[in-house]
């Protein structure tokens, strides 16, 4: 696990840790008026703040899907490469991040992550006043790009500000507020985004579907110029602060010059199949996520309006809030893996009634996949981290890199459904909680190393 440490060598954890920075412990900042260390509880607070920003980000997409395929006229395969470009920066940024964090440490990666995610958020104002699809999929990828690196600093900053087996309930608590900004975001963007007015157009004619498309256009303009704004202060923010030092620290026993590339932590079997439970957690939760709109506006579910189609989607990000919270203290008590495999069985079963069900019922089933989704990824990236030791950081960009799950089982979804129809597309996302269930029953079967 990660540690505080002084160059002395000792150990520091919790308050020790605290205390050892405040009393200006050699290796470690000093506080001073001008630029202040944050204890490590504090710590946990400000970074609750970077996954509430980037949930607002990533559940914003679920509207620029069906806004998107609207104004361009796009199929669903060719609307759902919003989310391949977005989540295709996690295969291409993870690893080279934890590379990155290992020379400049893990605040100044969260300060360039912040930097990078806001010039991708100023691109989609060229995109919407020039109406190309392709500069919308260029903004998402640097957008994407910095939240990548936000990831893969904050989450294993998150494990290490504390002890090893509060690991799972102390990332649960975090990604709560990362649950609170994907809920808040499709009722925002709802709002804002499906507000376009076509009274007095004509869209029979060629000038007036051209004025309705740039309307439409301009409308995602501002919600991405305010999150650029929100950004670059967090950026300054951060610059500002001075977070504890965290190092990684080899296991007992463990030769200091032990660690390989990224491809040697295949020898971790919990890790290698963590990172394909994070693949498929990431997809499953981005592609219902992204086709709720479309589907209950079809009028064999439910015939919704687009911008009331919308505040159903943050019911979806609101179970796994509310269902994060409670994990944070449940899983005090259960064992991670026996919760984590629960969560799979009833999310199957949930997507399984929404495929066979209509009205309402299809829309509250596939809702409740949302509180399914709580607990799984802080207890995956958990789980899989455990035993890494000086790799952590190597671990922690190897599980990120897997979050491009979150491409590939959208367009797979989006393949089937221009093929059989958008309600069996959910056959996809039900095969991969299948694999949840797996990972989560047999975890503790796994050995950390071999």
């Amino acid at each position: 696990m990660k540690e505080f440490v002084s160059e002395a060598g000792r150990p520091f954890t919790g308050e020790s840790a605290h205390a050892a920075i405040m009393t200006g412990e050699p290796g470690e900042p000093k506080a001073s008026a001008v630029n202040p260390v944050v204890s490590p509880r504090t710590s946990l607070i400000l970074l609750s703040s970077l996954f509430f920003i980037w949930g607002f980000i990533t559940s914003l997409n679920d509207i620029l899907v069906p806004h998107l395929k609207n104004v361009f006229e796009l199929s669903y395969t060719k609307a759902i490469l919003v989310q391949f470009s977005f989540f295709a920066a996690y295969l291409i940024v993870s690893v080279p991040a934890g590379a990155l964090l290992k020379r400049v440490g893990y605040q100044l990666g969260l300060v360039m992550g912040l930097l990078i995610a806001c010039a991708g958020c100023l691109v989609f104002i060229p995109a919407a006043r020039m109406q190309i699809y392709e500069i919308f999929l260029l903004g998402l990828f640097v957008l994407a790009a910095g939240i990548t690196i936000l990831q893969v600093s904050a989450n294993p900053f998150v494990i290490a500000l504390g002890g090893s087996e509060s690991g799972p309930s102390r990332l649960n608590m975090t990604q709560a507020f990362n649950s609170l900004g994907t809920t808040l975001a499709p009722a925002f963007g709802g709002l804002i985004i499906f507000s376009a007015a076509t009274a007095g157009l004509d869209l029979s004619t060629e000038s007036g579907l051209a004025a309705f498309r740039a309307q439409e256009a301009a409308l995602v303009e501002a919600p991405y110029f305010w999150l650029a704004v929100v950004l670059l202060l967090m950026v300054a923010f951060f610059s500002w602060i001075r977070l504890p030092a965290i190092h990684d620290q080899p296991l007992a026993g463990e030769s200091a010059h032990n660690s390989g590339g990224a491809f040697s932590l295949l020898r971790y079997p919990r890790l290698t199949l963590g990172a394909v439970g994070i693949f498929v957690y990431v997809g499953a939760e981005v592609a219902i996520g992204s086709f709720l709109v479309n589907f209950f506006g079809e009028e064999s579910v439910a015939g919704m309006e687009a911008a009331v189609a919308a505040r159903y989607v943050s019911y979806y990000w609101a179970g796994a809030m509310v269902g994060r919270f409670a994990g944070a203290l449940l899983l005090r008590y259960v064992r991670a893996g026996a919760m984590l495999a629960v969560c799979g069985f009833f999310a199957t079963i949930f997507i399984a009634v929404a495929m066979a069900s209509s009205g309402m019922q299809a829309v509250w089933a596939i809702l409740a996949v949302g509180l399914c989704n709580s607990i799984m990824f802080p207890t995956i990236f958990s789980l899989a981290l455990g035993g890494l030791g000086r790799d952590t950081s190597q671990g922690s960009g190897v599980l990120c890199m897997a979050i491009v799950g979150g491409a590939v089982v959208p367009l797979l979804q989006g393949l089937l459904a221009d093929y059989a129809g958008i309600q069996l597309s959910f056959l996809i996302p039900l095969l991969c909680y299948c694999y949840i269930v797996y990972y989560g029953a047999f975890s503790p079967l796994l050995r950390s190393k071999v």
